[in-house]
């Protein structure tokens, strides 16, 4: 009897490669397309009419069921509300991370349980395999690593792993999914791939929370770390980490956002220099290989999706009541911002992560 799987289906071009693969190696496949956000029609986005369309149609092709289901009020509750607390409270958020935690791989697998299905499937460009070192199944890199979306994956449950299909992570490249998708004549092979958030289309988050978060224009000062002000601002949460631009300050050498004081409505500028870091504390930790980091240990993180892996010791501690995990770079780097996910890896084997929440 074959193994029955469950895929998410967004109509974009690596979903419908995941479904011809899995067909290919013997599964009995069930595309679901979730409703996640009903807003702006964009062509191409992932909730757009067209997509959940481009979605059905390959099923059709394909000759396998597909649904679509309305997660909305999930989605509003898990992920645009967390984006809103965030930039609230002067932390910057990845929605993409809170998305695959709660729906993905939370709401979706229920679904799939329901269905009876034996596992659950996307088309993230990550790998899960067998390891003799952790003698179970890891999370890992994807060998794309251009397209590697691991760093967005650490949320997935630990007893999820066993559960859960990624047919892209052994491919070298994207080109080589469009030819796939062109041999089966699949008109979404040339389709872009979707890059904005998908609740804010338009890119423009700074209106999205002028609109939905009653985060209104609050002047206060921007000033130095000794407190010297030099300008006024118009709202913290039109600033992050690292930002340069739009600060509507003259200085002799350039000046970045260093920091953000809610309590006293500051932005706290410096030269580029002041923006490397050594040290940082993370909450809300997942980790996928253990229970607890009971000793320091020697990793690789990752502190936003698009950077580098750099060299760390980390330790788990209780501070308060809370489960934190002391992270110590080898060397500084450059705008480590609260809010954004920390990823610990063994090699291309993803540790765990969680939200950095205050930078030492």
């Amino acid at each position: 009897m074959k193994k029955r799987v469950l895929l998410g289906m967004s109509g974009g071009v690596d979903s419908s490669v995941s479904a011809i693969l899995l067909k290919e190696q013997g599964y009995e496949v069930i595309g679901i397309t979730m409703k996640l956000y009903e807003g702006e029609e964009v062509e191409g986005g992932c909730c757009s009419l067209s997509s959940i369309s481009d979605a059905k149609r390959v099923c059709d092709i394909l000759k396998i069921p597909h649904y679509t289901l309305n997660f909305k009020e999930e989605f509003n509750k898990y992920v645009i509300d967390n984006f809103i607390e965030c930039y609230s409270n002067c932390r910057t958020p990845n929605p993409c991370i809170e998305c695959n935690k709660y729906l993905k791989f939370g709401k979706m697998y229920e679904k799939a349980k329901e269905l009876e299905c034996d596992y659950i499937a996307t088309g993230h460009y990550a790998k899960i395999e067998y390891d003799e070192k952790y003698k179970m199944n890891v999370l890992k890199k994807a060998n794309a690593k251009a397209k590697d979306q691991s760093y967005v994956l650490y949320g997935i449950p630990k007893d999820l792993l066993d559960k859960i299909k990624f047919p892209l992570g052994n491919f070298e490249s994207k080109d080589q999914i469009r030819e796939i998708a062109k041999e089966y004549n699949l008109l979404v092979a040339n389709k872009p791939d979707s890059e904005d958030i998908c609740f804010i289309p338009d890119g423009n988050y700074k209106g999205f929370l002028e609109k939905n978060a009653n985060l209104n224009e609050v002047q206060g000062n921007i000033v130095t770390a000794k407190g010297e002000i030099l300008g006024k601002h118009l709202g913290l949460y039109r600033y992050t980490i690292g930002q340069r631009k739009g600060l509507g300050i003259s200085n002799k050498n350039p000046l970045y956002v260093i920091g953000l004081n809610k309590d006293r409505n500051e932005v706290i500028v410096g030269e580029e220099k002041e923006l490397y870091k050594k040290e940082f504390l993370v909450s809300d930790i997942n980790l996928l290989l253990c229970d607890k980091i009971e000793k320091k240990i020697d990793v690789e993180v990752k502190t936003r999706y698009s950077s580098k892996c750099y060299k760390a010791q980390i330790i788990q501690e209780k501070i308060k009541d809370e489960n934190i995990i002391r992270v110590t770079l080898n060397e500084p780097q450059k705008s480590i911002t609260p809010g954004q996910s920390a990823v610990f890896y063994d090699g291309d084997i993803v540790i765990g992560g969680g939200k950095i929440k205050e930078v030492l």
